[in-house]
């Protein structure tokens, strides 16, 4: 079965002197985390991503501001929006992957299921529509 993306909602400890949010061990993304990394300082009107994974998997989560991901399973695109720090989106492999309209001093922080590995990043968007047509 191919997993789906999905947002997910984080814990959320509310309180009068500020909220709290957290990840642990499998709890709630459906993976261990090998790395994190996180983006920052993105010019207006600049994209990042433009790539997909053949095995990685990641839960994208915006702590300060918003920016949108756009996901293409390679038939159709679909636009997710993240502006709170209590909501990620999980992302499986084999979706290619762009984050664009930043807002200013926006903050988006991924979690992986695997440490950097370059060879497993798919940076041709016809290499990945080939891929994909033949796993269907």
């Amino acid at each position: 079965m191919t997993e789906l993306p999905q947002i997910i909602q984080l814990p959320r400890v509310v309180d009068k002197r500020g909220n709290l949010s957290f990840l642990q061990h499998c709890t709630p993304i459906p993976f261990e985390i090998k790395r994190t990394y996180w983006i920052y300082d993105v010019p207006g009107g600049a994209t990042r991503g433009g790539h997909a994974f053949r095995e990685q998997q990641e839960f994208i989560i915006a702590l300060s501001g918003s920016f949108d991901i756009i996901l293409d399973n390679g038939e159709k695109e679909t636009r997710y929006s993240l502006n709170r720090s209590y909501f990620g989106l999980f992302v499986p492999k084999l979706y290619w992957r762009r984050v664009e309209n930043f807002s200013t001093n926006s903050l988006a922080l991924f979690v992986s299921d695997r440490k950097f590995n370059a060879s497993d990043y798919v940076r041709d968007f016809e290499e990945f529509q080939q891929l994909k047509s033949v796993l269907r």
